[in-house]
């Protein structure tokens, strides 16, 4: 499945990508983030095996016990000396090896690729946008990085530039474009992705570079030298790291070394770029916290939705002073207007979408909208239409709104149960106001061009110069090829594949509310 969507504008991307370089510097630190790992591995696994035996009623004997002859040999504490020679760790014999960036550089290699054809295949041209789909199969979770050229003969042009493997089950992602890391003392904007996934770490990967092992930054990592040997992970909130997962991010665009987290130990927390560590944490929800963004004029402002039915919108400097309001079901989407900054949006499991004044806590919504008959698990704004909005749902169908003068009107309504399954992911592209990028429970993605349709165009005349032909006899979808093998039937009948299952969260399929 894909879980989120996230496009990158177009001149965002360096042309001509790096190769990853493994130097001296980017050996220790791996070998360090990797070590740190394991040791949790480690940990987990003795931990998890000592539950079971004791869940099974086993009375765990020592060697020595069992045989009293062997105990001259202290066989029982034989994993836990420690050894005169250096501890091995999985990069040991890595150390003496030669790595070269390019084979031209390698004297052992005579026969030479061709490096100019390899170059020319990873090229990103100004007029591409990149989207990024957290994608999750077999039991293995990655970032496929996209390019999308809408202007390959007017069909436009979607394939896999890179992917990077990602740790866990991915659950949000956020483009920024403050650099980290090993660019951070680069001029001029990055290009990176900050991932939340089951883990209560931030990873913070640089798409500008290919081959990436590990990421450049890691948000919240516990000091494992301060943890107790065999000590179980706390998942009690506190004011430094996240202890569960991390269910939603939203990047400062004005202050841009400001990164906001929600989680699901039902915290959110502000992240300083510069010093890689946590700023503020506010725990005013009660429950998981799905949603949060910044506003797009009060750079300050943010706005939370959470499973304790609560939305809040406060001041990060001031969080005391807060308006909240209470709603009939879980939270799934949140958005601001982006025409008129002090009202937002938001979605439920119930199948509603609401829109509420921001200035006014607890008030009645401005206007309800029975948008579907199940969760609404994917909503968005048209920054540059006014009154144009689209919902997705796991009854696996998107539907584009107007709420013009807040009465809202459907639009059209598009089934693609049997191409994404149920859907868990809708974005606008931010430079073709009209590409609309999709993706669910079926893995697959595809940009709809929503003014190929006859309804839209009609709708929206007058809002905004809509490139699409009058002419065209059917409506503009662009996909990936299919694979070989083809999808689970249970993924493309769209078969309840709920993300509030995959939290441990089950939804109630119950309407409320009423029809518009």
């Amino acid at each position: 499945m894909i879980s989120a969507l996230h496009w990158v504008r177009r001149g965002a991307a360096q042309a001509r990508p790096d190769k990853y370089d493994l130097d001296e510097k980017e050996f220790k630190r791996i070998q360090d983030f990797a070590a740190q790992h394991l040791a949790d591995a480690k940990e987990e696994l003795a931990a998890a095996q000592k539950a079971e035996d004791i869940a099974n009623g086993m009375q765990v004997e020592t060697i020595s016990e069992a045989n009293p002859e062997l105990s001259e040999y202290n066989l029982d504490d034989y994993d836990e000396e420690t050894p005169v020679a250096q501890e091995s760790n999985i990069f040991s014999n890595l150390k003496g090896l030669s790595y070269y960036t390019s084979n031209r550089e390698d004297p052992y290699i005579t026969l030479r690729d061709d490096e100019d054809e390899d170059q020319e295949d990873i090229m990103i041209q100004n007029t591409d946008n990149l989207l990024l789909a957290a994608k999750t199969e077999d039991e293995i979770s990655h970032l496929e990085i996209y390019v999308f050229d809408e202007s390959e003969e007017g069909e436009g042009n979607l394939y896999v530039h890179h992917d990077i493997m990602l740790p866990a089950f991915p659950l949000c992602l956020e483009w920024l474009d403050f650099r980290v890391g090993r660019k951070s003392a680069m001029n001029g904007p990055g290009n990176y992705v900050a991932v939340g996934t089951f883990d209560p770490e931030i990873e913070i990967w640089d798409l500008d570079t290919i081959d990436n092992m590990y990421p450049d930054v890691v948000l919240g990592a516990q000091d494992k030298s301060k943890k107790k040997k065999g000590g179980k992970k706390s998942k009690k909130p506190n004011s430094e790291y996240h202890t569960d997962a991390v269910m939603a991010l939203a990047w400062n665009k004005q202050h841009r070394n400001i990164l906001a987290s929600a989680s699901a130990d039902t915290t959110v927390k502000l992240w300083d770029l510069t010093t890689q560590q946590c700023a503020h944490s506010f725990s005013h929800h009660t429950d998981k916290v799905q949603a949060v963004a910044w506003n797009p004029i009060e750079s300050t402002a943010l706005v939370t939705g959470s499973y304790d039915k609560t939305v809040a919108v406060f001041d990060s400097r001031a969080p005391e002073a807060r308006a909240s309001w209470r709603l009939q079901a879980d939270v799934e989407c949140l958005r601001w207007d982006p025409h008129d900054a002090n009202c937002f949006y938001v979605s439920t499991e119930d199948g509603m979408v609401q829109y509420f004044d921001g200035r006014h806590g607890g008030a009645q919504p401005v206007f309800r909208l029975h948008a579907h008959d199940k969760a609404v698990t994917a909503m968005d704004i048209n920054a540059t239409v006014k009154g144009c909005i689209v919902t997705g749902s796991t009854d696996g169908s998107v539907k584009v709104w107007d709420v013009k003068e807040n009465r809202p009107s459907m639009v059209t309504s598009r089934q693609v149960k049997g191409d994404i399954g149920q859907v868990f992911s809708i974005t606008f592209c931010p430079d073709a106001p009209f590409n609309l990028a999709m993706a669910g429970s079926a893995g697959k993605v595809n940009i709809w061009d929503i003014a190929t349709n006859a309804g839209v165009r009609r709708a929206f005349e007058g809002r905004s110069t809509i490139v699409a032909s009058a002419r065209a006899d059917k409506e503009k979808v662009i996909a990936m090829p299919d694979d070989d093998e083809p999808e689970s039937e249970e993924e493309m009948d769209g078969a309840d594949i709920d993300m509030d299952d995959v939290l441990e969260s089950d939804y109630e399929e119950e309407e409320s509310g009423e029809d518009v």
